[in-house]
């Protein structure tokens, strides 16, 4: 069985190194990789190793990806696995500590396997080939007589028939444990003389295979950060100002001091801008259990400077971004002229659309362990970026980031919260002051109230139609607060990528096009939410395309697919993108194809049974979405009751999401992305009056529960042989206008507000 171990680097080594082991080591440069073999020992291969073989013939591969669920700690090893035609039953994986020369280790922006496709295939190939050389070595035969299959390597006679060869194996087989001691003296194949398998040949990309985690996570035996204990380990809970960049006036902590188990209390500094990464600052309760911190910091007494920030009212401010939706704003892209196009005469439709602040909420809060000692500092935390958990810490304690271990346990859910370690930040501080390990725990409350936010957003648009309701001209203003807040102190504009992300890319085939931003002023911190800015993109603009398709009379597939047009890769140059970010790949190997979003389309609507007669007060709504690289298309069904109740009864979703490596995991992912995405845009609301949030916990902040979570998703994924897309957040953002498509089928109410537990939707 594949197993799963979180091992220390010198540990791994002293196993795989010794007594003849092979180890391997890759550098994931962005775009030259080296590959670099010895005869085992630390000294050669701490830096970058990624597999090793003992001579038992165990075969380790590290992970250097956060596993938060969505099956990455074994995805990128079973693509290492098949090219070097592993049994999977002998593969241990490794968790990495964070370490600059493994590569990037931001799990974040469903890149992982984008990113690590093809590295890990050659990883694989020139293991594999390493270990045939050394089979043939010896046999003393020829390498071209060897081939690895299962975890060993068998002879094989070549016999020439017709235009090729018929290989025929002789029943000399050695153990891939049995040559690892030759293998490893051996130089590394080049790059250009790795032979990667035929895609026929898969045996596990492309297939079903269990997460390396769940029999541990069945059992109870899986580790996460509130998991770790250290001898001698304090626990803390953390007061923070309910404003954002509020500052500690005063506390009184004698009443705190006095609640049996607390130690100590220390407060940390406050934030600057830019905030980043920042801890947010307060006063940290410290004791010798997780419930007398929280019972002691229950008991102190703070007095704030609430800040510029205490005006913060969201109401008053969507009001403010609503304005400018309708005013002029900075040009992302434009195409023909669209004011001539409303000058012409013609039906010109108009919508607005709102979509309110979220917060990421995972099921396990953020937390983190820190000890401070010997002039550096462990970490053990739920980060979805061991290397940028690794330079906060290294930042607050003002040293070297290489005295920084960064260990990384499972994640308990992320959404894009775990990539920003400010809690981390926090238990080095309080580690450094009492000089004992300690543990921060976040409560729920913590995290609701304190979290980084989903930017809010105001959209306009309008279009002129044609005689035939086609759109000759479309215009669209998105207004929200940038992420790039957190980079660039008082951001007001969002930078060139935020508007890449399902704005500047509007992939539909229509003459006239002004797409715009405008600026608004953040007064929390904002960052990224699970696919980011295309949520409220794509739900305006495909709730908008639906409203088109009404005014034209015309069935809202047909029409969807006569916007995208005919197949083509769309030419964002032409319209004056000079900054598409793509999702950090390249456009020639990624375009923005519209015969592959045509596709999602019309399998959604197979397999859904669309435009079959529905039930009363039942309706169909489709919307359609490229993001991460990867075509979605969701069809909603809904049934509202005459008191305004409503359930679905069914999702169908249609995914191109190019190669697929783990089919379960992408299945898995979309469904995820749909209860998230549904969570979202019917409850999924955060609010402040005088910059104080008004949520705390699932109670005031709901999400999706199994009673109303839709009865059945259906997930079709689109056999492809094109490179890797994301998996896990393209599944979301065509949620929301595809339930509000279904709603108006259903009631005829149109919904341009989000989240829709606002709407009353009971029979007239």
């Amino acid at each position: 069985m594949t197993t799963i171990e979180n091992l220390s680097r010198r540990t791994f080594l002293k196993g795989a190194g010794s007594a003849g082991g092979f180890v391997l080591g890759i550098k994931l440069a962005p775009i030259a990789r080296s590959f670099a073999a010895a005869p085992g020992g630390e000294r050669t291969f701490a830096p970058n190793l990624f597999v090793a073989i003992d001579p038992s013939g165990t075969l380790t591969i590290v992970a250097h990806r956060s596993e938060m669920g969505q099956g990455v700690r074994t995805g990128l090893p079973m693509i290492v696995a098949d090219e070097l035609e592993a049994d999977w039953a002998r593969v241990v994986v490794e968790q990495a500590i964070g370490d600059e020369k493994y590569g990037s280790q931001y799990t974040d922006g469903s890149r992982s396997v984008v990113y690590n496709y093809q590295r890990m295939r050659e990883f694989g190939a020139a293991a594999r080939q390493m270990l045939e050389q050394a089979a043939a070595q010896r046999w003393g035969v020829d390498p071209a007589e060897c081939r690895a299959k299962n975890h060993r390597i068998v002879r094989v006679t070549r016999e020439k028939r017709g235009e090729g060869f018929v290989e025929t194996e002789t029943g000399d087989a050695l153990d891939f444990g049995e040559v690892a001691a030759i293998a490893v003296t051996l130089p590394v194949p080049a790059t250009e003389a790795l032979r990667l398998k035929d895609p026929a040949d898969f045996r596990y990309i492309g297939k079903d295979v269990p997460i390396v985690d769940l029999h541990d996570m069945l059992h109870g035996r899986a580790q996460y950060t509130i998991d770790v204990a250290l001898p001698g380990m304090k626990y803390a809970s953390v007061e923070r100002c309910p404003v954002v960049l509020g500052t500690v006036k005063s506390y009184d902590a004698k009443e705190t001091l006095a609640v049996p188990g607390v130690e100590a209390v220390v407060e940390i500094p406050a934030p600057t801008k830019p905030l980043m990464f920042q801890a947010l600052g307060g006063v940290a309760v410290v004791a010798s259990n997780t419930w007398a911190a929280q019972q002691g910091r229950k008991k102190l007494k703070v007095e704030w400077d609430l800040g510029a920030n205490a005006s913060y009212d969201s109401a008053t401010y969507r009001k403010a971004l609503e304005e400018r939706a309708r005013a002029k704003g900075d040009i992302v892209r434009e195409e023909g002229d669209v004011d001539s196009a409303f000058d012409a005469g013609g039906a010109v439709v108009e919508a607005a659309y709102y979509s309110p602040h979220f917060v990421h909420a995972p099921m396990e809060p953020p937390g983190a362990v820190a000890h401070v000692h010997d002039g550096g500092c462990e970490v053990w935390s739920s980060t979805q970026d061991a290397q940028a958990t690794q330079k906060t810490v290294a930042e607050v304690l003002d040293i070297d980031p290489a005295k920084i271990t960064s260990r990384v346990p499972l994640l308990g859910g992320a959404f894009g919260r775990k990539s920003k370690p400010d809690f981390a930040a926090e238990a080095a501080v309080v580690s450094r002051a009492i000089g004992a390990p300690v543990k921060v725990t976040w409560t729920r409350e913590d995290d609701i109230r304190h979290g980084y936010y989903h930017s809010c957003a105001a959209q306009y648009l309008k279009a002129a139609l044609d005689a035939n309701g086609r759109p000759t001209a479309w215009l669209q203003r998105s207004v929200f607060p940038p992420i790039d807040s957190l980079f660039t102190a008082d951001a007001v504009k969002p930078a060139a990528w935020e508007v890449c992300f399902g704005l500047a890319d509007l992939p539909y085939a229509i003459p006239n096009i002004c797409l715009e931003s405008g600026q608004a002023e953040a007064h929390v911190r904002i960052g990224w939410l699970r696919s980011v800015q295309n949520i409220f993109h794509a739900y305006a603009t495909g709730s908008f395309v639906d409203e088109l398709a009404v005014q034209a009379g015309r069935d809202p597939v047909e029409y969807l697919l006569e916007l995208i047009g005919e197949p083509r890769h769309v030419d964002l140059a032409a319209g004056g993108v000079k900054e598409y970010s793509n999702y950090d790949s390249p456009i020639e190997q990624y375009p923005i194809d519209t015969g592959r979003l045509a596709a999602v389309v019309k399998l959604a609507a197979e397999k859904s049974g669309w435009g079959r007669a529905m039930p009363e007060r039942s309706g169909m709504g489709i919307a359609a979405h490229r993001s991460f690289l990867t075509y979605v298309a969701t069809v909603v069904e809904v049934a509202v009751a005459d008191d305004g109740k409503w359930s679905i009864p069914r999702v169908v979703m249609a995914v191109d999401a190019g190669t697929v490596v783990n089919p379960d995991r992408v299945r898995a992912q979309m469904e995820g992305a749909t209860i998230y995405g549904m969570s979202a845009a019917c409850y999924g609301e955060i609010t402040a009056k005088e910059g104080r949030i008004q949520q705390s916990n699932f109670d005031s902040y709901n999400v999706v529960r199994m009673s109303t979570a839709p009865r059945v998703i259906e997930v079709h994924l689109v056999p492809s042989d094109a490179l890797p897309g994301g998996v896990g957040e393209p599944g979301t953002p065509p949620f929301a206008p595809a339930l509000c498509n279904a709603i108006y089928a259903a009631t005829g109410k149109r919904i341009r507000s989000l989240p829709i537990m606002h709407e009353h939707l009971a029979k007239a």
